[in-house]
């Protein structure tokens, strides 16, 4: 069965670190493009970062990169110099839609996703 959770998020002061992890059961993330979203209440689920299927990746801020980790199965997200704004819910996600870009971009190209872990940025 086809399972993500997200892990390593919590409050954080400005300028801080934290790296999210996605762990995935029922598929091996390195075959896969998976993203990673950001989501604040009353604002719609936004990109993030992603990584395709041949390990090339892609990212809305300079601050944040994506990894993933075949051995233990895994998509990392390490968010430095962390702001406010930064603060959401985080989600990562599998998308099976073909693009001409890095990889998807778009909620609707993502059909498996996990519960979201909570990142708060705050002094």
């Amino acid at each position: 069965q086809l399972q993500f959770v997200e892990s390593g998020g919590g409050l954080v002061q400005p300028g801080g670190s934290l790296r999210l992890s996605c762990t995935a059961s029922g598929i091996e993330v390195i075959y896969w493009d998976i993203g990673w979203f950001r989501q604040v209440p009353g604002k719609d689920r936004e990109w993030v970062a992603c990584v395709n299927s041949v390990g090339r990746t892609d990212s809305q801020e300079g601050r944040f990169t994506i990894s993933s980790d075949a051995v233990k199965n895994k998509v990392h997200l390490q968010m430095n110099s962390l702001q406010p704004e930064d603060t959401g819910i985080y989600y990562c996600a599998r998308s099976n839609v073909y693009v001409s870009t890095i990889c998807p971009l778009r909620v609707g190209m993502y059909n498996a996703w996990g519960q979201g872990t909570q990142v708060t940025v705050s002094s």
